[in-house]
């Protein structure tokens, strides 16, 4: 077995194993263990209650948050006409048809985000099994599949983040940086808590926000009482 560090062996004697913490205190408490020499990243891991085999238990969307995710995404889009010239203006960092589709066939794939407008979508569908398993293919649901390729950039670059279900219905967002305020953090959090809870399928039976954890980089997990999460999003 690995042996522990220091920090993370300090780290885990900060935390109450058996305690589901008030969401504000386990953000203060976040900020006081995330010490790795880089700016760890925060992300939220959400247990729901759903089936995700079944299509209409299916969660997922985007959201751009309040205070931004800290990190800049190079965003990749697939557009021709005018749309070119918008997707450009917006801020796009790359922009192509046919020969954008060519070079990340041929092994490029230095971007965070696809964006396409509909009628690039029976390019965009032959790099299916290039960009699928990396969760970058542009989706509809997620708001990258549009002809509003200039709003679509904006909101990704000011921090647009995307949530979905995972085999066994769990979902993990990055809900910021180690160096944003516990309250910018908090923020964040509540704006994706508040999407959660306004995506739950009418099929949903029963307790909907099983289990709700946060965590850095390197650090272990505080667990934070699905109750409270539940009605700080219904009362967003």
């Amino acid at each position: 077995m690995a042996k522990k560090g220091k920090k993370c062996l300090d780290a885990r004697g900060k935390i109450d194993r058996e305690k589901f913490y008030d969401p504000q205190e386990a953000f203060e408490l976040i900020k006081e263990i995330a010490k790795a020499t880089f700016d760890e990243t925060i992300e939220l891991s959400v247990r729901l209650g759903v089936n995700p085999k079944h299509a209409d238990q299916q969660v997922r969307g985007g959201i751009v948050l309040p205070n931004g995710t800290g990190k800049e995404l190079t965003v990749a889009v697939f557009a021709k006409g005018e749309k070119i010239k918008e997707a450009e203006v917006a801020g796009a960092d790359v922009v192509g048809g046919e020969d954008l589709a060519e070079k990340i066939q041929g092994g490029w794939l230095d971007f965070d985000v696809a964006v396409a407008t509909p009628d690039m979508m029976s390019v965009v569908g032959k790099l299916g099994r290039i960009l699928g398993p990396r969760g970058l293919m542009p989706n509809p649901k997620t708001g990258t599949v549009t002809m509003e390729v200039g709003r679509a950039i904006g909101e990704i670059k000011a921090g647009k983040v995307e949530y979905r279900t995972d085999k066994v219905g769990n979902i993990h967002v990055p809900v910021g940086k180690a160096s944003f305020s516990s309250q910018q953090l908090l923020e964040n959090f509540f704006a994706v808590i508040e999407a959660l809870v306004k995506a739950r399928p009418a099929a949903a039976k029963g307790q909907y926000l099983r289990s709700v954890t946060i965590s850095p980089t390197m650090g272990p997990g505080i667990k934070i009482s699905p109750q409270k999460a539940a009605a700080l999003g219904k009362a967003s």
